[in-house]
């Protein structure tokens, strides 16, 4: 796993533009969050598979009881394409790394990164069939994958449509167990109090812009105190409006591209939603035209969007802010808990006490304060509600690859 780690590092760049060609990701976040991050993610596992013991259970003075941790056998593995590398290497070296052999299915638009990465770990000395790159279609390898008998552990990140056919797949083969890390609506908090507007609006510029907003755990859902929602929305708009969008290989360009047409169609039809249901664009909203061709859209920011509003309750996967005004923590909180995901969040707040309240009372698997993103291998990411379940990262994540057997010795 060391020298699989050693590999991408010396591949950097190149594992990088193979990425950006794929999906648009803009290179200079490519290159850190691709390959930088698989990286560290296998080295982290190297590093952690021999902490990971059995257990001795305090039984009878006559008695031994031992927990085991055994190989689940073969785990099948579906990513999206966004960060294929990334999510890949999430899942793949905790897997390996319990003993177990992966088949993992990328994108149908971003392959191209995992089939090199099959390759390196072959060049490395992984054993033939330990780990497996299919590619296709999800209605025909990802089912195929789902319904495979010989499947012990499915693990998946993409749509909460696509987890429920999963969990239907499961049902219907082997049982076979589902981790599923799904969408995410996840609220940036600002209270009138927050240390720095400034920062906090460059912080939630880039939590929601990053990477056309492509990420699941994008802040995508601005909540802003009354007392400041003017100054803080002018800034955010500031902000959203200096960003460079273009060729994701320049890298003077701080925003690549959206992944496909069809991708960027589904995020122009919100902006049909947000005006009909009364929010106002007030940057963005639309498709950005570059020499190069290309799908490119800038930006966008839609105020005075309420909690029954298309845009505050489902995922656009885009470059797509809404925002809402509070007047008091309790609503804050109410409204921040106020849809079916539960991924992430983030709150703006010097009130240390105010902190570890708002921690405590939202409904998500990961809760940023005074930061957005940016958590690394220590700490794990999942979701609850329908955002999913399990958990990627951290030590945390080797518990889904593993079974426990329990041995009761009599002496």
């Amino acid at each position: 796993m060391h020298r699989i780690a050693d590999r991408i590092e010396a591949e950097a760049v190149e594992l990088a533009v193979l990425g950006v060609r794929d999906n648009g990701t803009e290179f200079n976040m490519a290159l850190k969050a691709e390959p930088g991050s698989a990286a560290g993610t296998f080295r982290y596992y190297a590093e952690a598979l021999d902490k990971v013991a059995g257990e001795v259970a305090p039984t009878q003075p006559d008695v031994l009881g031992l927990v085991h941790r055994t190989p689940v056998g073969v785990v099948g593995a579906i990513v999206p394409w966004n960060f294929p590398l990334m999510i890949g290497a999430w899942k793949l070296a905790p897997a390996l790394a319990m003993g177990n052999s992966v088949v993992l299915k990328p994108a149908e638009t971003a392959s191209l990164t995992l089939l090199r990465l099959a390759q390196i770990c072959v060049e490395c000395g992984l054993p033939d069939g330990v780990f497996n790159v299919v590619t296709g279609s999800g209605a025909e390898t990802g089912a195929a994958l789902a319904m495979s008998m010989g499947v012990d552990v499915l693990t998946f990140t993409g749509s909460g449509g696509t987890g429920r056919k999963l969990l239907e797949a499961s049902a219907r083969s082997n049982l076979k167990r589902c981790y599923l890390e799904l969408g995410g609506k996840s609220p940036n908090i600002v209270f009138g109090d927050a240390p720095d507007l400034q920062k906090a609006a460059r912080v939630s510029a880039m939590g929601i812009f990053r990477n056309s907003g492509q990420v699941c755990v994008a802040g995508s859902r601005l909540l802003v105190e009354a007392s400041v929602h003017d100054e803080f929305v002018a800034l955010l708009k500031a902000e959203a409006e200096a960003l460079r969008v273009g060729d994701p290989l320049d890298l003077g360009n701080q925003i690549g591209a959206v992944n496909s047409e069809e991708q960027l169609r589904r995020n122009l039809s919100f902006m049909d939603m947000a005006r009909a249901e009364g929010g106002q664009v007030i940057t963005g909203g639309a498709r950005i035209l570059a020499e190069t061709g290309g799908s490119y859209m800038a930006p966008t920011i839609v105020t005075h969007v309420a909690r029954d509003h298309a845009l505050f309750q489902r995922e656009v996967f885009g470059p797509v802010l809404s925002v809402t005004k509070f007047e008091t923590e309790a609503e804050a909180v109410s409204l921040a808990n106020a849809t079916d995901f539960g991924l992430a969040a983030g709150v703006w707040t010097a009130d240390l006490s105010r902190a570890h309240r708002m921690v405590a009372a939202i409904r998500a698997g990961v809760v940023h304060v005074n930061t957005y993103g940016g958590a690394d291998n220590t700490v794990p990411l999942g979701g609850v509600g329908q955002s999913g379940n399990g958990h990627d990262k951290s030590l945390h994540a080797l518990d889904k690859y593993v079974d426990l057997k329990t041995a009761w010795i009599q002496l």
